[in-house]
């Protein structure tokens, strides 16, 4: 029997959390899945079970009504499932617990089901309008060379960040270390290139101080950019551009993933792009604003060709 004593709990929560380090997890999420992870282990607790052998069905349903009862919405508990299920699969690959008696656990915890959202993006224009807002500032080069960057490559805001100059490949091309370790190429069109190479011989250099090392984007006192740094670029570019809801380096992302599919790319060409281990994470983006369906439809469709055509 798999012993639920307050120490061994601790102790493979812990090894999880070091997983999640080894995983190149962001410090948000490991807080995330400790603090949630924890509650569900002391629901547990309370309700007097001492191994993993007595958790079931009714007791999992108790343990969701109670978030319910809390308060959660349906996106919030099905991320707490997700995290739980994460963990379960986490100590039956390491022989934790035995792998029958994960399966069974694997199948207690079944999300609520989420309505299909589809992402947020900017239009053309509007993304015309944000890569035109910079000034001709040394940081004005930089935000430029940013906005580029995230619209031409779609990197998460953590790869652009972590870039050092060394990264920079053959002529528009990047190397980027994405999540878990693993590098990919992302692809730069001309005025990417352009924004980059401007910001590279002419701004960079006055940006420079003691600790700014081999970092590619620098902060105003010379240090390397954070995530929190480029917020405050897109926020106040996005102001310029007068562009009234929050634009963030992931919904740049997002835009960059719409208007690729929108052209017509192929949907494993933008997996790979993004760097997504799964298709179905890139299929979200395969969505295609109604004008754009229609304008597809009339030139493909051998009975919907316009007289006259």
């Amino acid at each position: 029997m798999t012993e639920m004593k307050s120490g061994l709990l601790a102790q493979n929560l812990e090894s999880y959390l070091r997983y999640l380090v080894q995983r190149d997890t962001s410090i948000y999420t490991r807080r995330n899945y400790q603090r949630e992870i924890s509650e569900f282990l002391e629901f547990l607790r309370e309700e007097g079970i001492a191994s993993w052998e007595m958790v079931e069905r009714g007791k999992v349903h108790r343990y969701l009504l109670r978030l319910h009862a809390l308060g959660y919405n349906k996106a919030s508990i099905a991320r707490r499932v997700y995290e739980i299920r994460a963990f379960l699969e986490f100590l039956q690959k390491e022989k934790l617990i035995p792998p029958e008696l994960g399966e069974r656990l694997d199948k207690l915890f079944i999300a609520p089901k989420l309505p299909r959202r589809l992402p947020r993006y900017l239009e053309e224009e509007e993304m015309a309008r944000l890569l035109s807002a910079p000034d001709s500032s040394w940081l004005g080069m930089r935000d430029r060379a940013i906005l580029e960057l995230l619209y031409a490559s779609g990197v998460r805001v953590s790869e652009l960040v972590n870039l050092n100059l060394q990264n920079l490949a053959s002529s528009g091309e990047l190397r980027v270390m994405g999540k878990g370790q693993k590098e990919r190429i992302v692809l730069l069109g001309r005025p990417a290139q352009e924004a980059l190479g401007l910001y590279l011989t002419e701004a960079r250099r006055h940006l420079l101080g003691k600790n700014s090392g081999t970092a590619l984007f620098l902060n105003h006192l010379g240090g390397r950019l954070t995530p929190r740094g480029v917020q405050a670029v897109l926020d106040r570019q996005a102001r310029a551009a007068g562009i009234q809801r929050q634009v963030t380096p992931h919904l740049l992302r997002h835009t960059f993933a719409t208007h690729l599919l929108g052209g017509g790319a192929d949907l494993r060409v933008v997996q790979e792009l993004l760097g997504h281990e799964s298709l179905s994470s890139t299929q979200i983006y395969a969505h295609v604003p109604h004008g754009k369906a229609r304008e597809v439809y009339l030139r493909a469709h051998p009975l919907a060709q316009e007289e006259g055509e």
